[in-house]
């Protein structure tokens, strides 16, 4: 397989630790996708390879989704002391660890046979915005599982759709970039589609005022999720446009290899940390410090849940390979018709398999969720069309 220049995905796993396998990252800036995918080599891929490429996306990915429902939120142990697992650095350096060895795999595979292997670091100046990266993402992870405490995974998969919002607050406030109004406007559709879909949950009248405050504080702790993923898409866009030609598997193996040092000095520090004074500040203390060890003794008295760590790790490392294959051989379009549709199955298929029920009303917040999203998605289309167009007209201009 010929080197060709890769992209960051489009991390969702995580975001898309809490994103789509971690070193994907979690939704890049629309802009810099489009910019950079002009730069992959031109091709005519067949239908085989294109029905292998969004195969791998789906069946990676919605099995991603079903295992990290079934980990985060499943009640295991005897149903008279049940306990749910709750250690996302743990479960971050799993899959930080998986990741990075994939990564390094398809770097190899990826290299012409003739040429060294690009390093991961191949210069000092990218150590500081790839530990940026890795912080950001490794922060992102724990507030996202946190949320999950006060809100249903449907409600989180919906909210965490609008990888736009962060991306647009931090070019807003930060790098003083503009957005044309539709971008707007889908913004404001998915945000009033998540405000439906919450405020028509089904619950009692004993539980609501409670639920709400609930489900509130579930929504905080998802938006500073959301913010840490903007900052890291961000600082990925900005590391493509600047260290160019690096590739998206130096990124992957780079990303992950510091995530992992950082989340694996954490576990080993944090019990020392906690006997200091100030530990109960933020939030450390001799009962939860010891997260390895801690994760480790669940898993010996719930083995399951080892298995189902081990295959949500595989999940998102192989789902990384495929997004970063299907970006150097198809557009970058074609990736978010197959993201957005993901999302949908992954929503639907949440409700089939853990027997959710939405009302009426909240089908009509998914309705204008995946309305606004599908709708920037037609509205990128045809922008990059007359963008091709453009080009191949003033191409024609000067060859005559």
């Amino acid at each position: 397989m010929a080197k060709r220049k890769q992209l960051p995905l489009s991390q969702e796993p995580p975001s898309h630790g809490w994103n789509e396998g971690k070193g994907a990252v979690n939704g890049t800036a629309n802009g810099a996708l489009e910019e950079l995918s002009t730069m992959l080599p031109t091709e005519q891929p067949g239908l085989t390879q294109l029905f292998i490429c969004v195969a791998g996306i789906y069946a990676s990915f919605l099995s991603w989704a079903l295992l990290q429902e079934r980990i985060t939120t499943t009640a295991y142990g005897p149903s008279l002391a049940p306990e749910k697992f709750t250690y996302s650095v743990f479960l971050n350096t799993i899959q930080s660890i998986f990741a990075a060895i994939s990564g390094y795999i398809y770097l190899l595979v990826s290299t012409p046979r003739a040429a060294p292997t690009p390093s991961i670091f191949p210069s000092r100046s990218i150590l500081f915005p790839l530990v940026l990266v890795a912080v950001t993402s490794s922060l992102a992870s724990p507030f996202g599982y946190a949320s999950l405490a006060h809100i249903d995974y449907i409600t989180f998969i919906l909210a965490k759709s609008c990888k736009l919002l962060p991306v647009m607050f931090l070019h807003l406030t930060i790098f003083r970039k503009s957005y044309p109004l539709y971008k707007y406007l889908v913004v404001a559709l998915v945000t009033a589609g998540v405000a439906v879909f919450t405020l028509h949950h089904p619950s009692s009248s004993s539980k609501k005022s409670s639920s709400s405050s609930s489900s509130l504080w579930g929504f905080f702790l998802l938006g500073i999720n959301l913010l840490f993923d903007g900052l890291t898409n961000s600082t990925q866009d900005h590391i493509f446009a600047t260290y160019r030609p690096y590739s998206g598997p130096q990124m992957m193996v780079a990303q992950n290899v510091l995530s992992t040092l950082l989340t694996t000095s954490y576990m080993l520090f944090s019990p020392i940390l906690a006997t200091h004074p100030l530990a109960s500040t933020i939030g450390l203390s001799s009962s939860t410090a010891d997260e390895f060890y801690a994760a480790t003794a669940f898993i010996r008295r719930n083995p399951s849940v080892g298995n189902a760590i081990l295959g949500f790790a595989a999940c998102g490392a192989v789902g990384q390979i495929f997004i970063y294959y299907t970006l150097s051989h198809f557009s970058s379009l074609l990736l978010v018709t197959v993201t957005v549709t993901r999302k949908m199955l992954t929503m639907m298929l949440s409700v089939l398999w853990f027997g959710h029920r939405l009302s009426g009303m909240q089908w009509v917040g998914v309705g204008l969720v995946f309305g606004g999203i599908g709708a920037e998605g037609v509205i990128q289309r045809r922008e990059k069309a007359a963008k091709d167009k453009a080009k191949k007209g003033k191409g024609k201009a000067k060859e005559g």
